[in-house]
């Protein structure tokens, strides 16, 4: 891998450390919700998918049965196979290396690559790489802080960290829409997530918004 760029690495790191803080939040939710210390962990270790972490503690929490936690993670986590198919022509890796690729292919590390895009695809894989392995590291010492001190932080709603993961993505997203059409598709994507996100399954939203944009993608190829 040849030399970092400052700015790959600055936005790399910034969305890393964001959306890794999150995980205090995901780690007290879990041990509030039965789980151990131990198993909030291994989830983030195993798993490291935040939207799919939080539906398992979510239905197990509810009293569901763990086929439940496990189906529901299952689609939540269909966008990462869509974000893989993404970037193999950009990462091109095989082996092991492939596999690795796989675990830290989220929303964050797909997020910064693409961002990279007028760097050169060099600076598209390494905003991927520092940013799938940065977000990891955060993301698990921070879930095993929240879970540590899960009763002495209370409600994790009540911190806002949740607002970190979207300010983040705002931050990405912005420098990309230069268009008017750009910013229409954005905004009308922005309105369907926040109208169906009470009525629909957590996660679920942003794939309607991936739909969409796929949608407006193929018909300006038409």
């Amino acid at each position: 891998m040849s030399r970092v760029s400052s700015p790959t690495f600055r936005d790399s790191l910034s969305v890393s450390f964001t959306v890794g803080a999150y995980g205090v939040a995901f780690g007290a939710a879990a041990v509030a919700n039965g789980f151990s210390v131990l198993q909030s962990c291994l989830l983030s270790l195993l798993t490291f998918s935040g939207a799919s972490q939080f539906a398992v503690i979510g239905v197990i929490g509810a009293g569901g049965s763990a086929i439940s936690a496990i189906a529901t993670a299952s689609l939540l986590g269909i966008r990462n196979g869509l974000y893989g198919v993404l970037m193999t022509p950009i990462l091109r890796v095989r082996g092991i290396k492939r596999l690795i690729a796989a675990h830290v292919t989220i929303d964050e590390s797909t997020g910064v690559s693409l961002s990279q895009e007028s760097r050169g695809v060099e600076a598209m894989r390494q905003g991927f790489w520092l940013t799938g392995f940065g977000v990891f590291i955060f993301w698990n010492l921070f879930t095993l802080a929240g879970a540590l001190g899960a009763k002495a932080m209370g409600d994790p709603s009540a911190w806002g960290l949740d607002a970190a993961v979207p300010a983040a993505f705002l931050g990405l997203l912005w420098p990309r829409l230069k268009s008017s059409t750009d910013k229409l598709l954005a905004i009308i994507a922005a309105i369907f997530a926040v109208a169906t996100t009470p009525f629909l399954p957590a996660g679920l939203p942003i794939i309607g918004t991936a739909v969409i944009a796929i949608i407006a993608g193929l018909r300006n190829v038409k």
